[in-house]
C-alpha cells in the first residue's frame, strides 16, 4: 500500500509534517496497511462546515460485510491534524448504482456515526478498532442498496454534491439557498462535562437566555445518569445532550468543566489526571468549532486554561478562564451595597489565582493633591479592601454560582458587550512578568474573546503577590507533561 504520489508510508507526503503527531499517525496507518491491504492513501483538501479548508490525510477502500450475503462496503476516512487524539471523520464512498440507506449510522451524506467515535480516547481508540466496530454495525443494518438505472442517474448527481462538499469545492450557491438561520448569527455554546458544575452552567445559560442553542457533552460512560437524565426527562428549552464531539460544531463559546476523578496521590498526579483528560477533548472540540472562545471552568484553572491554550493552538485572546471574575463581582457588591463605598467599587477588582492568593486591586485611583492625601486614601482603601476580602472568605465557589459567572462571561463575549472581567489571561509582559502563565487580570471582553487588558495602578506589593503567584504557577507546568 502506498500513498497516491507513490512514496513509502514510512516517508510520507510533506504536508503530513503539520500534523501535531505525526509519528503516531504514521505507525497507526502502517497498521491499517497491513490489516486493510485494499485501501488506498492520499493528501486531500477537506472542507469543515464553516467552509474553512485543510489538507488531510485520508483514506479509501472496501470492508467486507456479511449480510446474508457478502458485501464489499466503499468508505472513506479522513484523518484530522490531531489524531490520535480526536477521532477521523467517516464516510460511505458509494458508486454510482448505489444507494446510501439513511439510518442510525448514517446520515444522506454518507457521514457515519458510531458509538466509537463517540467515545474516542487515545490510547484506547484505535482505526483499526473503529473499522472493525463499522463492519459490525454494517452487518446489523446495511448502510447501501443497489438502484435502478434511474435512480443511478440521480445518485450521481447527489454523489457529486457530496465530493464537493468532502473535498474542498463547497458549492455555497447552494448553501445559501438552504434557508433557516445565518450561521453567523447563530449563537451556540458547547458545554463540556455533565457534573454538577456543567450541568449549573447549562441551567444558567438557560436561564437567561444568552444562546439560541446549548450543548451539554456527556463524556461520562454508560447511560444519562443524575442530573443529565433529569436535563432529558424535563425537556429544558434549546438545550442538547450529546456524546458526540461533532454535536459541538460551530460553538461560538466552548465552557470546560470537566475534572479527573481519578486515584492520584499527590497535587500534581490530579492536575497531570487533568492534563491527560484535556489532551483527548482540546483538540476535538478545537477541530469542530475553530472560531469558537474556549472558557475553562476546570481546576486549577490558570494550569488548565494554560494546557487549553497550547494543546488548541488558539490565540491567546481566545482561550480564558472564569479566573476571579466571581470573586470580583462579590467584592464590588460589598463594596457597594454592604459597605456603601460605591466609588471605590467602580474600579475594584480581585485578580491574581485563584484560592487563598488572589489580591484586590484597582484599576484607576483619585489623584490627590499631595504625597499625604494619597498616602492616606490608600491606607483607607486598604482597610476597606481587608475588610471585604475576610468577609469573601467564607464564600465559598459552589457549583451553581460558578454557573452563574460562566453565563455572566458568555453573554459579554455573544453579545459583544465590551464589559470588563477580571479572567485568567496570559499573563506575560504584566507586571514584569516573562513566563507564560494564566492569571486573571481586568480584560474587557467581546465576540473574540479578550480585547484589551485594563491598565492597574501601580502598586509594588500588588505586582510583587502577581510575581510570586506567576513563578509558582510555571514552576508547576513545567512538570506537567502535555
Amino acid at each position: 500500500m502506498t500513498l497516491v504520489s507513490q512514496p513509502d508510508i514510512s516517508t510520507p507526503p510533506k504536508n503530513v509534517i503539520s500534523y501535531k503527531f505525526r509519528d503516531l499517525t504514521i505507525e497507526e496507518l502502517k497498521d491499517v496497511s497491513k490489516t486493510y491491504p485494499n485501501f488506498t492513501f492520499s493528501m486531500n483538501t477537506y472542507t469543515f462546515k464553516d467552509g474553512s479548508q485543510k489538507d488531510l490525510l485520508n483514506f479509501s477502500g472496501t470492508v467486507p460485510v456479511k449480510y446474508g450475503n457478502s458485501y464489499n462496503i466503499p468508505i472513506r476516512l479522513w484523518i484530522l491534524d490531531s489524531h490520535p487524539f480526536a477521532p477521523p471523520i467517516c464516510f460511505l464512498k458509494p458508486t454510482a448504482n448505489m444507494g446510501i440507506a439513511v439510518g442510525k449510522h448514517v446520515d444522506a451524506r454518507g457521514r457515519i456515526y458510531l458509538p466509537y467515535l463517540q467515545n474516542w480516547s487515545h490510547p484506547k481508540s484505535t482505526l483499526i478498532g473503529l473499522i472493525k466496530e463499522m463492519i459490525a454495525k454494517f452487518e446489523e443494518e446495511l448502510p447501501l442498496y443497489s438502484l435502478s438505472s434511474s435512480d443511478a442517474a440521480r445518485q450521481s448527481e447527489l454523489l457529486s454534491y457530496i465530493a464537493k462538499i468532502t473535498e474542498g469545492e463547497t458549492d455555497m450557491k447552494s448553501r445559501s439557498k438552504t434557508g433557516g438561520r445565518n450561521e453567523g448569527c447563530f449563537n451556540k455554546i458547547t458545554v463540556v462535562g455533565a457534573g454538577d458544575l456543567g450541568i449549573a452552567c447549562v441551567l444558567a445559560v438557560a436561564a437567561k437566555d444568552i444562546a439560541d442553542k446549548v450543548v451539554l457533552l456527556d463524556l461520562s460512560e454508560g447511560a444519562a445518569k443524575g442530573g443529565t437524565m433529569d436535563l432529558e426527562i424535563f425537556a429544558v428549552p434549546n438545550v442538547e445532550i450529546s456524546k458526540d464531539f461533532s454535536a459541538s460544531a460551530d460553538s461560538k463559546v466552548v465552557v470546560l468543566t470537566v475534572n479527573s476523578l481519578g486515584n492520584a496521590q499527590t497535587y500534581l498526579d490530579v492536575i497531570q489526571s487533568n492534563v491527560d483528560l484535556f489532551r483527548g477533548i482540546i483538540p476535538a472540540v478545537s477541530h469542530y468549532s475553530q472560531n469558537a472562545v474556549l472558557l475553562v471552568a476546570s481546576h486549577p484553572v490558570e494550569v488548565m486554561t494554560f494546557v487549553s491554550w497550547k494543546l488548541s493552538s488558539f490565540p491567546k485572546s481566545r482561550v480564558i478562564g472564569v479566573g476571579a471574575n466571581l470573586d470580583s463581582e462579590r467584592f464590588r457588591y460589598i463594596l457597594t451595597n454592604l459597605l456603601k463605598e460605591e466609588v471605590l467599587a467602580k474600579d475594584a477588582w480581585v485578580i491574581g489565582e485563584q484560592g487563598e492568593d488572589k489580591v484586590p486591586s484597582w484599576t484607576s485611583c483619585n489623584v490627590a493633591a499631595n504625597q499625604t492625601e494619597a498616602m492616606a486614601a490608600h491606607n483607607s482603601r486598604e482597610k476597606v479592601a481587608n475588610r471585604v476580602m475576610e468577609v469573601l472568605k467564607g464564600k465559598g465557589q459552589r457549583s451553581w454560582s460558578v454557573g452563574l459567572s460562566v453565563a455572566d462571561l458568555a453573554d459579554s463575549i455573544l453579545k459583544d458587550k465590551r464589559k470588563v472581567h477580571s479572567v485568567s489571561t496570559l499573563a506575560k509582559g504584566c507586571c514584569n512578568i516573562n513566563s507564560e502563565v494564566f492569571l486573571s487580570l481586568p480584560c474587557i471582553l467581546g465576540t473574540s474573546g479578550v480585547i484589551e487588558l485594563v491598565r492597574l495602578e501601580e502598586d509594588p506589593l500588588v505586582q510583587e503577590k502577581l510575581q510570586s503567584s506567576a513563578g509558582s504557577i510555571h514552576d508547576l507546568q513545567q512538570q506537567l507533561k502535555l
